[in-house]
């Protein structure tokens, strides 16, 4: 079985459920990568690792034999995944050959209905009523919670969405001890992120301003750069927690990963602009206990609210507050519950597990059989 991936560029968002298949089904599988982002700040986010040396992967965009090849494969492959917008043309020709077929993305309705005014959606959304592609082969892998109700809302891919993502590498070691067995020690609490307005870090520093007057022992370090950095350092002391928070900059992600490890709690408080949100995986994949706003495209599909994490009401500080405390003064359900969260990492949320349920999909709808997967990637999103 051939499968080929249709991608802006490889990078560590798609890379780890990439290699595991090419380590399931070697040279059958193709990675297409669509545009050069060698040189673009967008390509390297994230990642210091160098993707252009994958067996699989063929630049459609380094000339025009490698872009014939691609489209060959579009016309060709048993199965073909699209994710991107120079990738339609592709998808366009693709469909003409009535074959098993997967779009890839987040969430379109960020903003509400006139998201659909994009003239990037706007296309898709034409060429997905006007040619008909209901009645193709064409299912939709949700690299966000309200992908399918979005999608719902204007008529597409109704019955034909399945839970996806972003998977990253998850590393296996032993559970730590308890970081803080008391409320007599300060809790350690973590914020890694850009200093953008739709990331809200103000609600971190009122959630502080909050957790002091109350009398509760916290520390708190953000990680990060931005354009809302002084704004955000500024409302810090106006509201007298500079003895509270740390502004920590910018990190390699593999300190970030270990600073992970090293907090009790992070908070992940983005609004609904954050498409999926990967730090989400990799702070629950370190068994760091996280508080998420609810509005954040992984954090439904990740968080079993109370089990491996709490979701708190998007851009609600007083929420937020309640759900910190309260793991704040269960130091051992904070312990099972960042446990819980890196078992989910690790055996569902995986790329090893992503890769497996993948060809379970495919096998499932090429015989005609729902899917047979009942949690986490591949699994039925509504």
């Amino acid at each position: 079985m051939t499968i080929t991936f249709f991608y802006l560029a490889l990078n560590h968002h798609e890379a780890p459920v990439v290699d595991e298949l090419y380590n399931v089904i070697g040279n059958d599988l193709v990675f297409v990568e669509l545009v050069d982002m060698s040189n673009r700040k967008e390509g390297k986010k994230g990642s210091s690792e160098v993707f252009s040396n994958r067996p699989y992967l063929l630049k459609a965009w380094e000339s025009s034999e490698n872009e014939q090849k691609a489209m060959e494969l579009a016309r060709d492959s048993d199965v073909a995944l699209f994710c991107g917008f120079p990738s339609l043309r592709f998808q366009i020709e693709r469909l003409k050959e009535n074959r098993l077929s997967f779009e890839v993305s987040e969430r379109w309705l960020k903003r509400g209905l006139y998201g659909i005014l994009s003239p990037r959606l706007m296309r898709v959304f034409l060429n997905y009523h006007l040619r008909k592609w209901k009645n193709r082969p064409l299912y939709r892998l949700c690299s966000s919670a309200f992908a399918a109700g979005d999608h719902a809302r204007l008529g597409m891919y109704r019955g034909m969405c399945y839970k996806w993502g972003y998977f990253t590498k998850v590393e296996e070691y032993e559970s730590p001890t308890l970081q803080v067995s008391s409320m007599q020690k300060s809790v350690t609490i973590m914020w890694c992120s850009r200093f953008l307005k739709w990331k809200h870090p103000e609600l971190v520093i009122q959630l502080a301003a909050k957790l002091k007057r109350e009398g509760y022992p916290v520390k708190i370090d953000m990680f990060g750069s931005g354009p809302e950095e002084e704004a955000t350092m500024i409302l810090c002391r106006q509201l007298d927690v500079c003895d509270v928070v740390s502004f920590k900059g910018s990190a390699p992600n593999e300190d970030i990963l270990q600073e992970m490890r090293s907090h009790a709690i992070f908070l992940f408080t983005s609004d609904r602009n954050e498409g999926w949100g990967a730090v989400l995986n990799e702070a629950m994949s370190n068994r760091c206990a996280v508080v998420a706003s609810d509005a954040i495209g992984s954090a439904p599909f990740l968080i079993r609210d109370g089990k491996n994490g709490l979701l708190f009401r998007s851009g609600q500080v007083n929420s937020l507050y309640e759900k910190v405390v309260c793991l704040m003064k269960n130091p051992e359900e904070r312990r099972i519950m960042a446990d819980h969260g890196y078992q989910d990492m690790l055996h569902v949320w995986s790329p090893q597990n992503a890769a497996k349920n993948l060809l379970q999909l495919i096998d499932d709808l090429r015989v005609g059989r729902e899917t047979s997967i009942i949690n986490g990637p591949c699994s039925k999103a509504e």
